[in-house]
């Protein structure tokens, strides 16, 4: 069964798609897991624009599977994780860079979590996130990424709110396709997530103490 609901997905089936990711919650499966299909899914989506095999209509039906998958899965999830109030989270993808997928998908995780969470979505300008980061006042700030070009627009980003007097007060995770422990240094966040649960993982322990 799950390998069926990637495999939809791939396929920008959503028809299919999303009666089988309720019947797979009707029949016991973890919501988890079946976001962890979803994520799964949309790698390797992510994977064919890369090499030229989908285009930008191909990344818009995925996005908006995701969407359906995520609004089927959302009410077991709330009743999972509760609705306490665990903090607050800014998050949105970096200037240059207009990809949203598993930007969502982290965004939609915090929130089922318990967050309180401001997705300002993509292609934000520097100034926007320390704007918001001033009206909002997050524990921390997510932010994402899939191009190499935004690497720069992160590290941009954090000196920002260094200069703006805000990075002694909040936690900054960065994420996206080819993040990793160098791309993590080279902007100075203070740590990145390789998935949604990773995030949320974060956010948990930081917000907490």
């Amino acid at each position: 069964m799950k390998n069926d609901l990637i495999e939809l997905m791939v396929d920008m089936k959503e028809k299919e798609a999303l009666p089988l990711a309720r019947e797979m919650l009707d029949a016991g499966v973890d919501p988890v897991t079946i976001l962890e299909d979803v994520r799964s899914a949309m790698e390797i989506v992510g994977e064919r624009f890369e090499t030229g095999k989908y285009f930008i209509p191909n990344l818009m039906m995925a996005g908006e599977i995701v969407r359906g998958v995520s609004e089927i899965v959302k009410p077991s999830l709330r009743k999972v994780n509760g609705s306490k109030n665990q903090g607050k989270v800014l998050i949105g993808t970096v200037a240059g860079d207009i990809h949203d997928i598993g930007k969502d998908i982290v965004t939609f995780m915090l929130d089922v979590s318990g967050f309180d969470v401001l997705d300002i979505g993509i292609d934000v300008p520097i100034e926007v996130f320390v704007e918001k980061a001033k009206e909002f006042e997050p524990q921390v700030v997510g932010l994402s990424g899939c191009l190499t070009l935004a690497f720069d627009s992160m590290k941009k980003t954090v000196e920002a709110l260094e200069h703006a007097g805000l990075r002694d007060k909040l936690k900054i995770m960065i994420g996206g396709g080819q993040i990793d422990e160098k791309v993590r240094k080279y902007v100075r966040a203070d740590a990145y997530g390789k998935d949604a649960i990773a995030a949320v993982t974060l956010c948990k322990q930081w917000i907490r103490g």
